[in-house]
């Protein structure tokens, strides 16, 4: 007869011979039972192949080992980057990383906190959508868990770990300043807090140097499709010959990709010299941005070292819980570096 199927952790625990208290014990810590009843459950799991459940195991446990992670836009590489970060200090930590998006509309973001909700996740780190976001709903989930927002607060309150703007920002607009023509800044779609912030660090930078502030004009819009909003706008703009100055300085590198874009279909050159018709600089450093045509002038954010610090504060959030501590309310603000290639 064929082996009698493992469905459950009752049946897995019967079939190693050992009770299912100390089953449903090694799958919540494997260090948390003994050496020789470790290597027996693990050996038990290879021959019979069992996978438990986990999301039935995490709902009858006050507090599972899944950390919710909810982005805006899955696509975007900056996003892409951090998830892969908290994922895998996650699991270093033992915990499971559930990432969702809000795809920048917020009735998709109360679905995603609905979900982490109903998981009885141990933690929450969120990037929150901004002005659309489910303010009410997040306020009353972080009185629940722990909760920690990451790259644009939600507002001045709560944990937080995101990029200095007002370090990097003025590194850029101070060296295309010393450089060569004063930037007009290009935004993004005001979509959220961070948005906010990095067009106030450039005017406060231009206001420091006596310089007035320009703006190229962007339709307003609640997307977070950057790159193609910056087309758009930028070859109007050309086709207008409407732009402030010969410099730009873009809110983000998905912005300056698409004003890349619009120059190079209008037959104009992006580059530092005589021969060049505009500069272009952004602000991020994502992966694509060395390797575009030409590379792209930039200042980093250190994508690594804000998911690792977000998790370590939503770690630290989730210890003061379990022990009845007051929850850190810290916000950490991360530097960053020029970095100058041949767009400007």
């Amino acid at each position: 007869m064929p082996p009698k199927k493992i469905a459950t952790m009752e049946d897995f625990a019967a079939t190693v011979g050992l009770s299912r208290p100390t089953v449903s014990k090694y799958f919540a810590d494997p260090d948390s039972v003994r050496g020789k009843t470790r290597d027996k459950i693990e050996a038990g799991l290879k021959r019979t192949g069992f996978r438990p459940n986990i999301f039935a195991v995490n709902l009858k446990r006050r507090r599972s080992k899944i950390i919710g992670l909810i982005v805006p836009d899955p696509t975007d590489p900056f996003y892409m980057t951090l998830a892969q970060r908290i994922e895998a200090e996650a699991t270093a930590a033992g915990y499971l990383a559930l990432v969702l998006s809000s795809n920048g509309r917020p009735e998709i973001e109360a679905r995603a906190i609905e979900t982490i909700t109903a998981l009885n996740v141990a933690g929450a780190l969120i990037a929150p959508l901004g002005e659309t976001s489910q303010r009410a709903r997040l306020k009353a989930l972080a009185n629940e868990i722990p909760l920690v927002f990451v790259d644009s607060p939600l507002d001045d309150e709560g944990p937080f770990v995101g990029t200095d703007n007002h370090q990097t920002v003025p590194l850029l607009t101070e060296y295309l300043c010393r450089s060569g023509d004063q930037p007009a800044y290009f935004d993004t779609p005001q979509v959220n807090n961070n948005a906010l912030d990095r067009r106030r660090a450039y005017v406060e930078a231009m206001q420091r140097l006596n310089l007035e502030p320009r703006f190229a004009p962007i339709a307003a819009s609640k997307s977070f499709d950057f790159d193609k909003a910056a087309f758009a706008a930028a070859a109007q703009m050309l086709r207008d010959r409407s732009f402030p100055t010969r410099t730009v300085l873009c809110a983000n590198d998905r912005v300056a990709f698409g004003v890349l874009a619009a120059m190079y279909q209008a037959g104009l050159k992006v580059g530092f010299g005589p021969d060049c018709d505009f500069r272009v600089a952004g602000h991020d450093n994502q992966r694509l941005s060395a390797y575009t045509c030409p590379p792209l002038t930039t200042v980093s954010q250190d994508c690594d070292e804000m998911g690792r610090a977000a998790f370590r504060m939503l770690l630290a959030g989730i210890e003061s819980e379990e022990t009845g501590r007051t929850r850190n309310r810290e916000r950490i603000l991360l530097s960053g570096e020029r970095m100058l290639r041949k767009s400007a």
